[in-house]
Parts: structure tokens; sequence; C-alpha cells
């Protein structure tokens, strides 16, 4: 595949051609379709994951371990800065979902196969598990582990519809800028990054703005305390089912071959 290929120009994530000739591409360009490389792309969720609840939940953990004070803005801005280097770096491998939600709305918008949803999200839970077991085994267990919770007086009801509104602002933002309506290229990973940062901003006192199912099961799982997992759960899947249907109030019916691409993850162009 070639910088000249229509494909490559209209792909969310293209890189400028380095001018090297198609018969030199390496074996895993030349392979990408083979299914049975699928397991880059599952580990690509596992490792961007692992890094994305390592910022997300490592804040919280790295205060109450040392007792050096981190503030709110710099603690919800690292997850959105965290997600917008993932992407960078990897989201040709297997579209950078990082969130169950994420896939599923891809799904949703018949611009990423069903078939790929569960090993998608059991490698996210997996990336997700392995980050925080790695702070434990590094800094101990703190009580909380970075986990979201409703905050006091707002109610699991409450902080449930705050991560409804959340997720689909960010599911919308994550659709939008993958389709080949807006088409904006690398640009994509710093609105996702930036959404994710302004959410956090202005609801994290509220719910803990977390928007990814995984980011909020993975430290419960391991601290034992489910009490209010349902909440980020539910939330962000009622969250991405409505913006993948506002998707299509603006944009018309899915399959965005675009958007498939991004969702998908492409070879990198040589």
């Amino acid at each position: 595949m070639s910088a000249s290929d229509p494909a490559v120009k209209s792909s969310p994530w293209a890189a400028p051609s380095s001018g090297s000739a198609a018969g030199h591409e390496q074996e895993w360009v030349r392979e990408f379709d083979d299914p049975a490389r699928e397991w880059r792309r599952l580990f690509s969720e596992v490792l961007g994951t692992f890094l994305l609840v390592l910022v997300a939940v490592g804040a919280g953990v790295t205060e109450s371990v040392t007792g050096v004070a981190i503030s709110r803005a710099a603690a919800v801005t690292a997850p959105g800065l965290a997600v917008m280097a993932v992407i960078l770096f990897m989201g040709k491998v297997g579209g950078a979902h990082l969130n169950p939600v994420v896939s599923l709305a891809f799904a949703l918008r018949s611009e990423f196969p069903w078939r790929r949803v569960p090993g998608y999200v059991l490698a996210q839970i997996v990336g997700g598990v392995l980050a925080c077991l790695f702070l434990w085994a590094v800094v101990g267990r703190p009580t909380t582990l970075g986990a979201t919770v409703p905050a006091q007086g707002l109610g699991d009801v409450r902080a449930m519809l705050v991560e409804v509104v959340l997720t689909m602002g960010l599911v919308s933002v994550i659709l939008g800028t993958a389709s080949s309506a807006q088409n904006v290229g690398g640009l994509s990973a710093v609105a996702v990054g930036a959404y994710i940062a302004l959410a956090g901003l202005w609801a994290s006192p509220l719910s803990g703005a977390s928007m990814n199912p995984v980011r909020s099961f993975a430290p419960d799982l391991i601290r034992g305390d489910l009490t209010h997992t349902w909440v980020y759960v539910v939330g962000p899947v009622i969250g991405a089912v409505i913006g993948a249907f506002f998707a299509f109030l603006l944009r018309g019916r899915g399959g965005d071959p675009t958007a498939k691409r991004a969702a998908e993850g492409e070879p990198p162009t040589t």
C-alpha cells in the first residue's frame, strides 16, 4: 500500500509516505489482513488499556502513598493525554479502542465486526486489571486504589446519569472524528484526548468521569468492592448507544469506509 492510495489519503491515521516501494513492506504489513494475526490487535488493546488505566488510577494511588498532592486538573488531564498518545503511536494496529463502549459504538455503526467485540472487551479488561495489579505490587494496596465512586450526596442513579451524558459526548467525538465527514486525520487523537480532559475537569467531582467500564471495574475488582461498579457499566453503555443514535441522526447509516479503517486498524504507510 502506498501513500498515493486513496484509502491511505482518507485514513484518519494516515502518515506521510517515506518513499519505500510496496515490495519492500515488512512482513507484518503484508500479512496485516491475515486472521491469524488478530493476536496483534488484541495485544495492542491490552497494552493500550494497561497504559490508560495505569495513568487514570495511578494519580490517586500515587497521592495516597507518597502524600504528594496531585491537582484535580492534572489527574483528569493525564488520562486524556494517555489516550491521545496511544492513538497516535498504535492506532493503526487495532484501532486503539481502549474502552468496551467504543468497541460497542463502532459495532452499532457497522464499522467494526461484532464477532471481534468480545475479544476486544476481554483484552481491555486484562489490560486494566494488569495495570491495577502492577500498582498494587509496586506501591502496595491503597484503600481506594484510584476507584471512581459517586460524590457524597449524589447517589448512584444520578452519578450514572452523569456518566451517560459524558460517555455520549465521548462516543460522539470518536465516531465523528473517525468518519469521512470530518476526516481530521491525526487531530482526531487530539480531539478525543481533549474531550476526556474537559469532561474530567467539570464532572470528576460528581462521578469520577470514568466513561469507561474497564477503568472503573479493574480497581473495584482488585480492591474487592463492586458496590458502585454497575454505575460505571450501565451509564457508559447507555451513553454509547445514545451516541451511536446521534451519529445516525447526524450522518445517516453507518459503515463509513474511513471510520472502518479507524476502528479496525490498518497497516502504516511505507
